[in-house]
């Protein structure tokens, strides 16, 4: 067991999800006390060192409060995943301005004012880790739509200004760009049949190898400004 991330704490959204389950698990095997939120979880905490709470990202004036209560509660906060995320399959007809803006309000903004709300105690401290989640739909379009991929499109651009502006300050800021995998209720049973015939390794990816890649990111103090694909070799790059 490692303990590369002894004494932090995170902070991780969406996380009921198979991806940021996973998430939740690799950063307390590393030692960090772990905040743990979804948008329907009624349970305020749990014993050891994940505390769950209930927090929806859509509500965008709510996130800098809880951001503020977290911090005094736990006296810092050292890791940002903004993991939530909402995707809709949609055809471009079928996209309607309520459809674009909720997509964009999710996986965009509330990651943005989640970044925007914890960087002021990680650059006093001299010590931050910020990751996003974004897709591979940001690369190449996917299968859910373009709002999906305009919303995980526009992270990457966030990543490169945010990474520039305070890696002099201790704080690295990245994105790891899953696709195809299995337990996050985007590809049904009949679909990983099609979808693993297409994939070089054989097989879907599994939500602790994205784990696994993301607390590399996060206990590597030199990576700053990527994007790290994770596709099992679909979309070389």
């Amino acid at each position: 067991m490692s303990s590369d991330l002894t004494g932090k704490v995170a902070l991780v959204t969406g996380a009921s999800g198979g991806i940021g389950t996973a998430l939740v698990e690799a950063l307390v095997e590393r030692g960090a006390t772990v905040v743990a939120t979804s948008r329907n979880h009624q349970n305020p905490t749990t014993p050891g060192r994940v505390h769950h709470r209930q927090l929806d990202v859509a509500d965008l004036e709510s996130l800098q409060p809880f951001v503020a209560q977290v911090i005094d509660e736990f006296g810092s906060l050292d890791l940002v995943l903004p993991n939530a995320g909402i995707a809709h399959v949609r055809t471009l007809p079928e996209i309607d301005l309520t459809t674009w803006q909720e997509t964009l309000t999710v996986n965009l903004t509330a990651p943005f004012l989640l970044a925007q709300a914890a960087l002021p105690d990680m650059v006093n401290r001299g010590y931050g880790r910020i990751l996003f989640t974004s897709s591979a739909a940001a690369f190449v379009g996917g299968f859910v739509g373009p709002h999906y991929a305009a919303s995980k499109a526009a992270l990457h651009g966030l990543v490169a200004s945010l990474a520039s502006n305070y890696a002099p300050y201790g704080v690295t800021v990245n994105a790891i760009a899953p696709a195809l995998i299995s337990d996050t209720k985007m590809i049904d049973e009949n679909q990983d049949r099609i979808a693993a015939a297409r994939i070089p390794v054989g097989r879907l990816g599994r939500p602790q190898e994205v784990a696994d890649l993301a607390a590399a990111m996060l206990t590597n103090g030199y990576l700053t400004g990527h994007v790290t694909l994770l596709d099992g070799g679909i979309h070389p790059r």
